[in-house]
């Protein structure tokens, strides 16, 4: 089971989120004009692609079972949320 500090913790739920956008900003030029989801695990620089939310968690669970991933839309930005990979 993942450890729920890092959801409670406010300071580092906003390094986690910043540390995921640097990354997302990274990739973007690679991910234009692509529609789906990417999950980002900002500890390792990991990303995953995948049509769905459901496709990029798996991707995402399979490198890393139960960890804290960032969920966002290459096509809308702002659509994103932090969970843990299941």
């Amino acid at each position: 089971m993942a450890d729920t500090t890092l959801y409670k913790d406010k300071k580092a739920r906003q390094a986690f989120i910043a540390r995921s956008k640097e990354i997302f900003e990274g990739i973007k030029g690679e991910l234009e004009g692509q529609e789906g989801v990417v999950a980002i695990e900002p500890e390792s620089g990991d990303y995953f692609v995948g049509q769905t939310l459901g496709a990029a968690n798996d991707a995402a669970f399979a490198r890393h079972p139960d960890g804290w991933v960032y969920f966002v839309r290459p096509d809308d930005p702002e659509a994103a949320i932090m969970l843990v990979t299941w």
